[in-house]
């Protein structure tokens, strides 16, 4: 056998630059994009050392903050519906630690990204290293054993040999559409710079293709049967369509049948919004067009959701009940849920046979002009909110709906957690396939900025829009001078209301009182309330930045963002008290049941109301 001498860290790098992602289109690209690292004692002397022999064949890319480099590199897989993806590499310690989160994250999601912290010394003969956590009682536990739970698969590799059997079960889970995921590999910093004789063949290229399961036979009969005999039939989107490339099958099995389709936050923009069938984003955040037929419905075929608690109105939308429940998936985990009955199988192959199995079902000409009538009056409805006021502050609504009034086929906009979520699952116009790219399963403040950068990496083409509050920006800002150094140009437009607005209108709704959210509603200021000029520190970053007046000029400050020759920054202070009260469902938060302010009888009286509505069916 034919065997290379290298060290761990060597064989890692030499190993990722030999897998290959066949595209769609029987393209080839290399799975790994790059890797993003920021070195320190942990693992400069080991990977580092192999990453910059590869620097032409593998890239290194440079960041500010590990927590923030991972939302990059998880953004840019999804935006390549997880055909692509990056590594990210730190230190030992809090630079390893940084990067939990944005493993929950990816775990939510189900979006691969390889994890590679450093790790503490496999021979312990410095023990304490330095940033080591001394566990009394197990000197096998250190702090990476904090992404056992948000990873999909977890190694710590105390052999540099480990990684023969370690990395293909690394990679399985990473191109796995049902078990996608983050990786986590922990790499004791002395283990990386150990030698070994790997085996040549284990260098050699290996293409990874998505995995198209098809339907059961038995399965695809009760769910054709069901879908066909519906008289309110309804579909949901999830993310499962775009990652498997089902958003034209989606389109064309919609059409044929005159089924609306409503669409979850990672399924929003499977379909462009003139699609007739079309009625926007369902649930908690959803249209009144959408979940009008969610409360109706007799038969919902879900596609690729993984039916959180805002799609599903926390088990109270779907209100119908004898509503029978058909969840196409191609995680059997997701299957399940809410007892629907499985069509387990890629999304595109599922719609496929569905469409070859079923009848259309009865009264296509009338659900046909239903829908149309309730996007309709939906959009006729949300007019007066989206029209931008004079002389006063401006609303999350007004100015989402004058950058979307710019944004073009090809533009994406990029938001997550706080309240523009669920303005922009109301009220964002798709225009383009796959160009709504939101973080609303892990709902992480910070990842905005970030993302967007990732995003940009992915989708080069367009413009990317991010658009993000004062609380999020403040959280994670510092890749906006990465997106500057790295020549990814990103458009913030920075919303300025003062503090946390979503939780501050959250806290109002359910105790009735306001406190701790806002700098000018409760916040304890013991010295003078800070004033923070958000253009000059986005210039302070590199990017070019402006203060906006008004919704009115934001088109205008759009245009000169466009031409510029790197990222900006648009500042717009907005109000904290309004969002849009039409539409939407309720949602599952807990009422005090004593102590409360003023009308709390009544909230939890509301409240127990709803819980009755709640549907206990697994």
């Amino acid at each position: 056998m034919t065997t290379i001498r290298l060290t761990a860290g060597q064989a890692l790098a030499r190993y990722l630059t030999a897998q290959i992602s066949v595209l769609d289109d029987g393209s080839e690209a290399p799975l790994f994009a790059g890797v993003f690292a920021i070195f320190g004692h942990g693992n400069v002397a080991g990977f580092g050392q192999a990453l910059e022999s590869i620097k032409d064949i593998l890239p290194t890319f440079r960041a500010h903050n590990e927590q923030s480099m991972a939302h990059t590199a998880i953004a840019y897989a999804k935006a390549q519906a997880r055909r692509r993806m990056m590594a990210c590499t730190t230190s030992v310690g809090p630079g390893a630690t940084n990067m939990v989160t944005a493993a929950a994250l990816a775990h939510v999601n189900r979006l691969p990204v390889l994890l590679l912290p450093g790790d503490t010394f496999a021979n312990r003969r410095p023990d304490p290293v330095l940033q080591q956590i001394e566990n009394f009682g197990d000197p096998l536990m250190v702090a990476n054993d904090c992404f056992r739970p948000v990873s999909r698969y977890f190694d710590r590799i105390t052999r540099p040999e480990q990684l023969i059997t370690s990395l293909p079960q690394a990679m399985r889970v990473l191109t796995d559409p049902a078990d996608c995921g983050p990786v986590t590999l922990c790499l004791p910093e002395d283990v990386q710079a150990e030698a070994y004789d790997y085996p040549a063949a284990m260098f050699e290229p290996r293409r990874h293709r998505l995995r198209r399961q098809g339907p059961d036979a038995h399965e695809l009969a009760v769910a054709s049967s069901l879908v066909s005999s519906a008289k309110a039939p309804l579909i949901v989107a999830g993310g499962g369509v775009h990652y498997s490339g089902a958003c034209e099958a989606l389109a064309a099995f919609a059409a044929k049948h005159a089924i609306p389709v409503a669409e979850t936050q990672a399924g929003k923009s499977a379909l462009v919004d003139d699609h007739p069938c079309a009625v926007g984003g369902i649930g908690v955040t959803g249209t009144e067009a959408a979940n009008s037929f969610a409360r109706t419905a007799d038969v919902v075929l879900m596609v690729g959701t993984r039916l959180s608690d805002f799609t599903t109105g926390s088990r109270s939308l779907f209100a119908n009940p004898d509503v029978k429940f058909v969840s196409l998936n191609v995680a059997s985990f997701d299957a399940i849920k809410h007892s629907a009955h499985p069509l387990v199988s890629d999304a595109l192959l599922g719609l496929e046979a569905l469409d070859g199995a079923m009848t259309t079902p009865a009264g296509k000409d009338a659900r046909a002009a239903g829908v149309a009538k309730a996007k309709a009056d939906w959009l006729k409805a949300v007019e007066p909110i989206v029209t931008a006021q004079q002389n006063t502050l401006p609303t999350d609504a007004q100015v989402l709906s004058a950058v979307n009034a710019v944004a073009g086929p090809r533009d994406v906009v990029v938001a997550a957690a706080g309240g523009l979520p669920g303005e922009l699952h109301k009220l964002w116009r798709s225009k383009g396939i796959g160009t709504y790219h939101l973080e609303y399963g892990f709902s992480c403040m910070g990842y905005e900025v970030a993302g967007g950068l990732g995003v940009k990496m992915a989708r080069p083409e367009g413009d990317v829009f991010v658009m993000v509050g004062d609380g999020s920006y403040l959280m994670h800002n510092s890749e906006l001078a990465t997106s500057v150094l790295m020549g990814q140009k990103i458009i913030l437009v920075l919303l300025d209301n003062g503090g946390f607005g979503c939780i501050s209108r959250l806290q109002n709704a359910t105790t009735g009182s306001a406190f701790n959210n806002l700098f000018d509603a409760g916040t304890r200021i013991d010295g003078v309330r800070p004033v923070i000029d958000f253009a000059a520190h986005a210039r302070a970053l590199g990017a070019i930045a402006e203060n906006v007046p008004d919704v009115s000029s934001l088109a205008a400050a759009i245009a000169r963002a466009r031409a510029a020759d790197r990222s900006s920054a648009l500042v717009l202070s907005t109000d904290p008290r309004v969002s849009t009260g039409i539409g939407g469902h309720w949602w599952d938060v807990p009422v005090v049941e004593t102590g409360g302010h003023d009308g709390s009888e009544q909230r939890l009286e509301e409240h127990k109301a709803q819980q009755r509505k709640q549907r206990i069916d697994g």
